[in-house]
C-alpha cells in the first residue's frame, strides 16, 4: 500500500527543483516506491570539504531534501505544505568520490506532524550517514505560500 496522498513522477519533482540548490549541486531524484524516495548526489567540487570528503552540510542538503519532498507528498498539497523542524545527522563514514545515495522512509505520517529517517550510502552500498527529519504540517494552498501569505 502506497504511502503517497496522489501519484506523482520524478519528472515532476526535478520540475519543481529547477533553478534551487537541488539542480545546482545535482541532486537526482531516481525512485518512487510504495513507502520511500531515493535521490543521489555527487561528491565533487560542489560537495566536498577541503580535505576531499563530502561536506556534512552536503549529506544534510540531501537527507533534508528527501524527507521533505517525501513529506510534502504524503499530505494534500492544495491544502498543507510541510516545513522542517529538525534534522539530526549521524556521519558514520567518509565518501570521497563517485555519488551517493538517500533513502528517505517514515517513521511517523501524522496529521501534524513527520518523522522521516534518510540512509545516505556510497557507491559501494556502505552506509555512510544516517538521519532524522521532523516536519510540520500547515495549512495553507500552494499559491497561498507563493503569494506570501504566512500560516
Amino acid at each position: 500500500m502506497s504511502i503517497w496522498f496522489q501519484p506523482f513522477t520524478l519528472e515532476d519533482i526535478q520540475g519543481y527543483s529547477r533553478g534551487s540548490m537541488v539542480e545546482h549541486l545535482d541532486l537526482r531524484f531516481t525512485e518512487i516506491g510504495a513507502d520511500f524516495l531515493r535521490a543521489t548526489l555527487p561528491v565533487d567540487s560542489r560537495t566536498i570539504q577541503p580535505f576531499g570528503l563530502l561536506h556534512g552540510g552536503a549529506s544534510a542538503v540531501l537527507a533534508e531534501t528527501l524527507g521533505s519532498v517525501a513529506a510534502t507528498h504524503c499530505v494534500d498539497m492544495s491544502r498543507y505544505y510541510c516545513v522542517g523542524l529538525e534534522i539530526n545527522l549521524n556521519h558514520v563514514r567518509s565518501a570521497r568520490s563517485g555519488r551517493v545515495t538517500g533513502t528517505a522512509r517514515p517513521i511517523h505520517v501524522g496529521n501534524r506532524s513527520q518523522v522521516w529517517e534518510i540512509r545516505i550510502e556510497d557507491d559501494k552500498g556502505r552506509l555512510t550517514c544516517i538521519s532524522r527529519l521532523t516536519v510540520m504540517v500547515l495549512e495553507g494552498s500552494s499559491q497561498a505560500r507563493a503569494g506570501g501569505a504566512r500560516a
